[in-house]
């Protein structure tokens, strides 16, 4: 079945560095996704932090980075928020553990085979031990830089 990013999505996934949008663009081949966030500016930002959605304040969080395309400050988030999308159940099941230890399998999975180390909000310290987090974040997918 084809799948495709909706414009909303879309907006959101070029705000992000250019391999993480091709590893999206590769995993919408083989699963439906939605895109919640790329960039994030300060209030967004700090505005997950005050919830306790984030553990990173402006501009500490990967979601804040930018980079200079012709003397301007442009969004190049290395990190993107993704969910399972089901079109039948339009709304993000945010409960549905499952579906998201699924798409990250496929995501982490497919990055690798693309040659980029991604980190998941699953397993902050890459150990492949899901059960030793104490903050997760389940759809986060962040390049790991050397």
């Amino acid at each position: 079945m084809p799948y495709h990013y909706g414009a909303d999505s879309a907006s959101k996934l070029i705000t992000c560095d250019q391999r993480l949008v091709n590893v999206m663009y590769e995993v919408i081949k083989y699963i439906d996704v939605k895109v919640i966030w790329g960039w994030r500016g300060e209030d967004q930002q700090n505005g997950y932090y005050d919830t306790g959605f984030s553990q990173k304040r402006w501009p500490d969080s990967k979601h804040n980075f930018r980079r200079v395309v012709d003397s301007v400050l442009v969004p190049n988030s290395l990190a993107v928020d993704i969910a399972p999308y089901y079109p039948d159940r339009p709304h993000i099941r945010w409960n549905d553990s499952d579906g998201f230890i699924y798409l990250a399998g496929m995501v982490m999975g497919i990055a690798y085979s693309m040659g980029i180390t991604l980190r998941n909000g699953n397993d902050w310290d890459l150990d492949n031990d899901l059960l030793d987090q104490t903050f997760y974040d389940r759809g986060h997918f962040e390049l790991v830089e050397d």
